[in-house]
């Protein structure tokens, strides 16, 4: 590999990091309550955890949908840089990720440019989850988030199969057994499992991704199976941090 070839791919993995550690969560509650937003909870930069320091779903909607966008955004530019930036191109971008690289068979293996979206994706959960602002505004370095609606919006970019697969058990899981810590690696699982029931060749990211998303749910979903977590956990001071 080049310097050239690789420059692309790096400029993804930093941009979309950059872009996916924006803590909206932090900014939202500082601005509606004066309040940090990671001193309630569950200490988490993320939606949930506004709705349970502001104790308003309409602002929990709002830090969703920021989370998802800025993993979205990145996602979405780095399949444009790779497939051109043409109204054909455009339309070409939104073809599930999976599929271009099975349609160049092999190929994309030993060419960095193809896992440029892959990186985004990576970057922008990664930055979610361990923010580059949020350790200058708290002057250490720790982790932020748990990187799920950041990772959905940056799979409905990447593969619209991955986020309805994701979406789907995940909000399932929590209907069926009313624990959301359930729901939520429910939906990590479900990544890997869907790549590979869908043939997809980039399965081996989707296991990454699955993998880093429930790593960071690991500790209170041990506390799940010791009996430790709440049902539908959506109030302060109602479970544990983590």
């Amino acid at each position: 590999m080049t310097g050239s070839s690789l420059a692309l791919p790096l400029v993804a993995l930093a941009g979309s990091y950059a872009i996916g550690s924006i803590p909206w969560a932090y900014l939202i509650v500082k601005w509606v309550t004066g309040e940090d937003v990671a001193a309630h909870g569950t200490g988490n930069v993320g939606a949930m955890n506004v709705k349970r320091t502001t104790g308003s779903w309409g602002w929990f909607t709002v830090a969703m949908l920021a989370d998802m966008i800025k993993g979205f955004v990145p996602a979405l530019l780095a399949k444009l840089a790779v497939t051109g930036a043409s109204a054909a191109a455009f339309a070409f971008a939104w073809q599930p990720w999976g599929e271009t690289l099975r349609s160049i068979s092999s190929l994309w293996v030993s060419n960095p440019v193809f896992y440029v979206p892959m990186l985004a994706v990576l970057g922008a959960v990664l930055g979610h989850n361990y923010s580059m602002w949020m350790a200058i505004v708290k002057k250490h370095f720790t982790r932020t988030g748990k990187g799920l609606a950041t990772g959905a919006g940056a799979l409905l970019a990447y593969d619209w199969r991955y986020f309805a697969v994701v979406v789907v058990l995940g909000l399932t899981t929590i209907a069926l057994t009313r624990y959301m810590m359930a729901g939520q690696v429910a939906a990590a699982a479900s990544l890997p499992v869907g790549a590979l029931a869908l043939g997809s060749p980039d399965w081996p990211f989707a296991l990454l991704m699955g993998v880093i998303v429930y790593w960071a749910h690991h500790k209170r979903f041990i506390g799940l199976l010791q009996g430790k977590e709440p049902k539908f956990y959506i109030n302060d001071s109602m479970g544990p941090r983590g």
